[in-house]
């Protein structure tokens, strides 16, 4: 048998980006948006993104939504990526275009089995891997044996609320606590426990349960995505997190956008920051994981310690910004490395230069825009995706359908990209869709700015919708999940 020739080393970035410009192996994303790699295409010419929410109306050429008898109930993230996988018009837009990789944000056995029989190539680490790194007491021994330390904390269980505080005190942490459950969206599995009414409200989820607990510092949260590859850990662009403000979401304490700009810590923190991440990154090459993954970090306000907050060991709510950056000001988005792990290529570059390019750019946030209201309804009236202008006197209007968010100039512009559209329910909680804006959006104090709210304001009330029937009005029956 003839062996396969061996394929010649990428050398520079100027081969690697002919690479990707000439390969015609497709590279399937996967997901119920575009969102977290929206623009890749613009590198990668063999991108293709396969989604179940319509976000452009059919007007992206590298999108393919199937088609859908009404509104459907997802109980989680990886149940959409496997419908969509078994989807008969999904299998044929795969047959017609032929097998290649695929990428996901979540996916399960489930989605596992029904890629391989599209013949599709899994461009992530390992199910098994990504669900043990994933959880927070992982997180702690992982950054523990890297040299990246969690905030002081302790992990145990705890049976009743003196039980809990009889530990922590043992542990130094204070009376003031934060409780995490190991897996599950940080506003959704994370307590602040001071009080036996704190206790009480929160018991049902806590007792019986792993938890870590730590000490509540006054902290300024944030995150950092990288890629762990066989030439070291890049490291992308610092963000700081949009956190709680119920112009955004309902969820206290709730992720609600991202702003990517130096905001009060410096540069010597943000130095520290990357170099925390480089760290995590290569100890987690050494465990079996590469590509990209986010480091989310806290800074203590009250003495400037860093802390590692958790791993998001995925394509994440940070990988737009990141991928923006990276590419819009050093010309080489961090996912490409991503890509690079899994073809079957050999690459080498100077990935110190790569990085350099990275860290100067203009501000850059994005809001996502969860339903803050109560009601429960179909929509009738949607704002489209693209482009939208704020003027002079604070009103917000549609500019033009667009579809590269690269395309946002000004600091009175917006993208925006949306989620539900007509003929979905919109409920308590809902990602509606997500801003892009070329500004920052929270002040060094953690506020937002008024110009944010405006903007939340404005494409918010552009949905029209009717009351669905009072016997099925129940969220939590019309829940799809959580999807940006």
């Amino acid at each position: 048998m003839t062996e396969a020739p061996e394929r010649p080393t990428l050398r520079g970035l100027s081969e690697i980006y002919r690479f990707f410009r000439e390969n015609t192996t497709p590279i399937y994303f996967v997901s119920p948006t575009a969102y977290n790699i929206l623009g890749i295409d613009d590198f990668i010419s063999a991108m293709r993104y396969v989604c179940y929410f319509d976000s452009f109306d059919g007007a992206h050429d590298h999108i393919f939504v199937p088609s859908h008898a009404g509104p459907r109930e997802f109980e989680t993230f990886e149940s959409v990526n496997s419908y969509l996988l078994g989807h008969k018009e999904v299998i044929d837009h795969v047959t017609e275009l032929g097998p290649g990789y695929v990428v996901f944000v979540m996916f399960d056995d489930e989605t596992e089995r029904l890629a391989k029989q599209l013949g599709l190539t899994i461009a992530l680490p390992p199910r098994e891997l990504r669900e043990r790194i994933d959880s927070k007491i992982e997180t702690t021994r992982l950054g523990n044996e890297a040299g990246v330390p969690s905030a002081p904390n302790v992990m145990t269980r705890a049976e009743s609320f003196d039980d809990l505080m009889a530990q922590a005190e043992q542990a130094g942490l204070g009376r003031r606590l934060v409780v995490q459950l190991p897996y599950g969206d940080s506003g959704r599995t994370t307590f602040f426990i001071e009080t036996q009414e704190d206790w009480d409200k929160n018991a049902e989820n806590l007792v019986g349960e792993d938890l870590k607990v730590m000490k509540n510092i006054r902290h300024l949260p944030g995150t950092v995505e990288a890629c762990a590859t066989r030439h070291g850990t890049l490291v992308g662009p610092v963000q700081v997190d949009l956190t709680g403000f119920p112009e955004l979401t309902p969820y206290k304490g709730g992720w609600c956008g991202n702003d990517c700009a130096p905001i009060s810590f410096g540069m010597k923190n943000q130095s520290k920051i990357r170099e925390m991440a480089a760290k995590l990154g290569n100890r987690l090459y050494e465990e079996g994981y590469r590509g990209v993954f986010c480091m989310d970090y806290l800074i203590d306000l009250d003495d400037e310690s860093v802390y590692l907050g958790e791993i998001n060991p995925r394509i994440s709510g940070a990988s737009p910004l990141t991928n923006l950056i990276t590419s819009r000001y050093g010309g080489a988005p961090l996912f490409m490395f991503h890509m690079l792990e899994f073809m079957d290529v050999d690459w080498e570059c100077d990935v110190e230069f790569i990085q350099a390019r990275w860290r100067e750019f203009d501000r850059w946030s994005q809001l996502v825009l969860k339903q803050t209201t109560d009601e429960v309804e179909i929509i009738t009236e949607a704002p489209p995706s693209g482009l939208w202008r704020m003027d002079e006197n604070g009103e917000v209007s549609f500019v033009r359908m667009e579809t590269d968010w690269h395309n946002v100039t000004g600091h009175d512009e917006a993208f925006y990209l949306r989620v539900y559209g007509v003929n979905e329910y919109r409920y308590p909680g809902a990602d509606l869709g997500v801003l892009l804006v070329r500004d920052r959006m929270q002040t060094a104090e953690r506020e937002l700015v008024p110009k944010a709210a405006v903007w939340a304001k404005a494409i918010m009330s552009k949905f029209r919708g009717v009351p669905v029937a009072a016997e099925i009005a129940q969220p939590e029956d019309l829940l799809y999940g959580k999807w940006l």
